[in-house]
């Protein structure tokens, strides 16, 4: 599932694509990938405009078009992807919206179970509205913020790290990863933490992005959790114990009982 150093990377390749370059056609090969705006909309909108410097907030991804124009804003939900390709390539099967810029480039919104898609916000007003609720961006925040709207909050932890409403940009396997690095239980609540442990949390979670987003991807490296959590009998790749798997929120959930040992509960 792509989380914000996927859709970071995603903003690269729209901007090594597109960025500066006239849209000469949208294609709309599936409309349902589009949300509140129909297929014409999007051509009449779009055509002839330049791509901007693209933005992204979170797991969003913002690709505007400079001078007060509209944004076209991008989710890319559990499949999704953006490529960059030539106009003359025959499109892939999970092709859902394609844009040649230029004359010799073509972007293309691909993903197969279209879980989220595509949004046209026609203004910045628009904009603000389509990004309400999102908490700030994970990579973005301070220390300070972090550490408000974790103690805030009596929801475990892994739930609190992944509720967009309160940071912007993790998912599953990063949060799994940054509560391992951090030595702490997914299930621990989030406002029993100390205040040692939140900015050791937020450091950790500082210096995972900072990897992953390098990556491209959260990269499944032998010295990280990532790396073994779908292997046969999974150790931790720290002190070698066996890793633990449970669900938390519908969503699996990895953690080694050792370096990350269970607080008691107070509920």
């Amino acid at each position: 599932m792509p989380e914000l150093p996927d859709v970071e990377a995603f903003r690269k390749v729209l901007e090594s694509c597109a960025k500066g370059r006239v849209i000469r056609h949208v294609e709309v090969r599936d409309a349902g990938v589009l949300h509140g705006v129909s297929a014409r909309r999007l051509r009449e909108a779009l055509e002839g405009r330049r791509f901007g410097k693209p933005e992204r907030h979170g797991k969003w991804l913002l690709a505007g078009t400079g001078d007060g124009g509209p944004t076209l804003v991008l989710h890319f939900g559990m499949t999704g992807e953006l490529v960059c390709g030539s106009p003359d390539h025959a499109p892939e099967a999970h092709d859902r919206v394609m844009f040649t810029v230029g004359d010799d480039r073509q972007l293309r919104y691909r993903d197969q179970r279209k879980l989220q898609g595509l949004w046209l916000a026609e203004d910045d007003a628009g904009l603000e509205r389509l990004l309400d609720g999102q908490g700030p961006d994970a990579l973005a925040v301070d220390r300070d913020e972090f550490e408000a709207a974790l103690s805030a909050r009596r929801g475990r932890v892994k739930t609190v790290l992944t509720d967009q409403s309160v940071l912007a940009g993790l998912g599953n396997l990063l949060a799994d990863e940054i509560l391992w690095r951090a030595r702490l239980r997914p299930t621990d609540r989030a406002s029993d933490l100390t205040e040692a442990e939140r900015r050791r949390l937020y450091t950790q979670m500082r210096r995972t992005l900072r990897s992953a987003v390098t990556a491209g991807r959260v990269p499944p490296r032998d010295s990280w959790l990532t790396g073994h959590r779908d292997d046969p009998t999974p150790a931790c790749p720290r002190c070698g114990n066996t890793l633990r798997r449970s669900r938390m929120a519908s969503r699996s959930t990895v953690w080694c009982p050792h370096c990350q040992p269970d607080q008691p509960d107070d509920s």
